[in-house]
């Protein structure tokens, strides 16, 4: 008796093993051949990638999605092969994507901003650009987030979905930057004059570019002032020394020259000193 059932299951284990050996080999044969090609497609991917132009940081991040999404595919044909059922690994893969994005709403929002951002590049890691009240150099462009170097020094660590949903200004993409500067000037003193002065003052300085000209104009009228638009240009990376610069030469040559301004206090006119 314990011969014929000793007989029974050898019998099953050898119609197994002759019903399951060649899906198991043809199995093996796809996931060795599958994976060679994975490889090569994912070679070839970075390579048209590096071609076409896209951010260093993307690529490797496409190339990783690639060759998961690949192999994922070559895993699920094996599966077919031996005759497993998917039904229900499907659902559940379905449903944990799912619960995935909805707790990763945001992350999510901010990766898809990331990938926009290093496709279209509105900006690259060097240019000078402001957000809102933000501004500073782009130090590092990330999947979910962009680094910002302040003037003070200052890491801004902003989410990419902020940046896509406002509006980003390029202080680097032309290769220069107008600097808009308010100066004050008398009612009884001539325009001209002082507007020749403010020039010859800016173009004194050597970060201030010569081509175009600055630009001095009459922007508005108050009790006590004309109020002027000193536009002059310079390379980005000198925005804030310009600054300092420009309004420290105006006023030293609003001295040497005896240009006088209205005090808030009341109409007096009163002196400049150095």
């Amino acid at each position: 008796m314990e011969m014929e059932k000793l007989n029974e299951y050898l019998q099953i284990a050898i119609d197994k093993m002759v019903f399951f050996l060649p899906k198991i080999l043809l199995a093996g044969i796809i996931l060795w051949v599958g994976f060679k090609i994975v490889k090569k497609l994912v070679q070839l991917l970075g390579v048209a990638l590096e071609k076409s132009g896209f951010s260093e940081t993307l690529r490797p991040f496409i190339g990783s999605t690639a060759n998961i999404v690949l192999k994922g595919a070559v895993l699920f044909a094996i599966a077919s092969v031996i005759g497993a059922d998917l039904t229900g690994l499907v659902a559940i893969l379905a449903a944990a994507g799912f619960a995935i994005g909805m707790a990763l709403q945001g992350s999510l929002g901010n990766f898809a901003s990331g990938i926009l951002i290093l496709s279209l590049k509105p900006y690259k890691i060097g240019d000078w650009i402001q957000l809102d009240d933000k501004f500073g150099r782009v130090e590092e462009i990330g999947i979910f987030s962009t680094d910002v170097l302040t003037p003070g020094n200052k890491i801004l660590i902003i989410p990419n979905s902020m940046i896509t949903e406002s509006v980003v200004t390029n202080f680097s993409e032309k290769g220069r930057i107008r600097l808009e500067l308010s100066v004050t000037m008398p009612y009884d003193e001539s325009f001209p004059k002082v507007k020749q002065i403010i020039i010859d003052a800016l173009l004194e300085l050597p970060k201030v570019l010569q081509d175009p000209m600055p630009d001095v104009g009459i922007e508005n009228f108050d009790s006590h002032n004309v109020q002027l638009l000193v536009r002059p240009y310079v390379e980005p990376d000198d925005y804030w020394t310009v600054i300092f610069e420009s309004n420290m030469a105006i006023k030293k040559a609003f001295n040497a020259n005896h240009i006088k301004v209205a005090y808030s206090e009341g109409v007096e006119m009163g002196v400049i000193g150095e």
